[in-house]
């Protein structure tokens, strides 16, 4: 029963080990709250789907799901749950045919003395709340009051909503930024909340929390005050959620996931949103009425990063499986499949005309691409592995793992110069008409940079608490 998968996310950057212990040790003021209301959820709310369903998410479903069913059991869906493992013991025994004390195999799991018969395994028991909500639950006939009992579990418990903590209390990863419309704010992802600053010094305005416990991607809606945050907790569940800047609240909450998304793309001129996951399915929802308008199943593996070209005529999602790929966006019919990186593909972005793709991956490189042909035009050398490129009016701005990001000369072909990051940026943002880039990078800075030379301007950490008026620091632009 327990914890979650790995989470090889690269923004860009460092491997996922570092990444996990790093978000980890900044989300150690969670580990209280979550201790009291294990779920994240009010302590007046009764039934499976709010009391019990979350509880099975979180400590559970690791080990008891369709690919993986530890005893021959399962219960990553309410009609899986109810049926007996290969020990052929009951799993729930209301009060009623216990003789009044509520039984089965699941209660008996949970609250067994010996460590090599609780569960779940190799890890701490249960809070005392979260065994409650069970027992109380089978008690009162372990009724099931969801939609459907086939419907995944994931779907049938309310989304994860733990509050933020107070203080960090150590730098917190940042995987996530974007400038808002008119340059004058900076948005960086924290730990279960937004961080928004003063791109003018590094202030801090606002905490807005209510958002996945890792923030993946930060993307403006066309009415420029909606932010599409995608994010989530690995092997628990992602989504992305509508945050509104100006009331701090979030409005929404869209194509909800048994693992991380890792991306989400507005579609110009359009209410529809593509988003990347874990499960290597894109899925198109409507903002508006927030429902799937499509899911795309083309890839054999993670869902990397996913783009709209300037019309958005056409989307382009990059996978794990080493493939990038186009799609008419109205139809989400395959245009062209591009298989030519050697590693993991992480990022993808569409020429200013959209006929054009471009593509990092694992393998070190940054590739062009005909969308007509389907063949490569250029390789460009980024010294480590790519994550998400950003277009800049004729550049491209590419984090890579373990060096500077680069500035790609998108006529030449060719690296222009660093950025003076001061080290390996994870995810990088443009504003065009205040001529500012900002960074964001695992060692909890951002750093707010200029474009016509890729000079340092401002530094400051992207934490909660107070911090000193932010300073350049001294590495040039080479």
């Amino acid at each position: 029963m327990a914890n979650g998968s790995e989470v090889q996310r690269r923004g860009v950057v460092a491997s996922a080990a570092a990444i996990a212990a790093a978000m980890m040790h900044s989300c150690l003021a969670i580990a209280a709250a979550m201790a009291a209301d294990p779920a994240g959820l009010a302590a007046d709310q009764a039934g499976f789907a709010a009391t019990v369903a979350p509880v099975l998410r979180d400590h559970c479903i690791a080990c008891h799901n369709a690919k993986k069913a530890e005893g021959g059991y399962r219960l990553d869906t309410f009609e899986q749950l109810t049926i007996p493992g290969d020990s052929a013991a009951a799993p729930l025994v209301s009060g009623a045919e216990a003789g009044g004390d509520p039984g089965g195999e699941i209660l008996r799991r949970i609250t067994a003395d010996d460590p090599f018969e609780r569960m779940p395994p190799d890890a701490p028991p249960l809070a005392a709340e979260a065994v409650r909500a069970v027992r109380d639950w089978v008690r009162a006939g372990a009724r099931f009051d969801g939609d459907r009992p086939a419907e995944p579990l994931f779907l049938v418990a309310p989304p994860r909503s733990p509050p933020a903590p107070q203080t960090y209390a150590f730098p917190h990863p940042v995987t996530a930024v974007a400038f808002s419309p008119d340059g004058g704010r900076v948005v960086a992802g924290g730990c279960h909340e937004l961080l928004v600053f003063a791109a003018a010094d590094g202030r801090l305005l606002a905490r807005i929390g209510g958002v996945g416990r890792r923030v993946m991607a930060i993307r403006f809606l066309a009415d420029g005050r909606t932010m599409a945050v995608a994010g989530g907790e690995p092997g628990r569940d992602g989504d992305v959620r509508l945050v509104d800047l100006e009331t701090e609240s979030v409005k929404g909450v869209l194509a909800r996931s048994a693992d991380v998304v890792l991306d989400a793309a507005p579609r110009p001129g359009s209410d529809e949103i593509a988003v990347a996951a874990v499960d290597g399915i894109v899925r198109v929802v409507d903002a508006a009425k927030g429902t799937v308008v499509r899911a795309i199943s083309s890839h054999g593996d993670w869902v990397t990063a996913v783009a709209y070209s300037d019309d958005g005529a056409r989307l382009a999602s990059a996978s794990r499986d080493r493939s990038v790929k186009v799609y008419d966006a109205a139809t989400g019919e395959l245009v062209v499949n591009f298989a030519d990186h050697t590693a993991a593909a992480r990022g993808v972005a569409f020429s200013a005309d959209g006929r054009e793709v471009f593509s990092t991956a694992d393998d070190r490189t940054l590739r062009r691409w005909s969308i007509e042909t389907g063949k490569p035009l250029a390789t460009v050398s980024l010294a480590g592995e790519g994550a998400r490129p950003v277009r800049a009016g004729g550049i491209l701005l590419v984090p890579a793992a373990g060096v500077p990001a680069r500035s790609v000369e998108i006529a030449k072909n060719a690296v222009a110069r660093e950025l003076a990051h001061g080290g390996a940026a994870t995810v990088v943002a443009v504003h065009a008409g205040t001529g500012r880039i900002v960074t964001g990078a695992m060692d909890g800075q951002v750093r707010l940079l200029d474009t016509a030379d890729g000079a340092l301007v401002k530094a400051w950490a992207a934490t909660p608490t107070p911090t000193p008026e932010p300073t350049p620091e001294p590495k040039a632009a080479r």
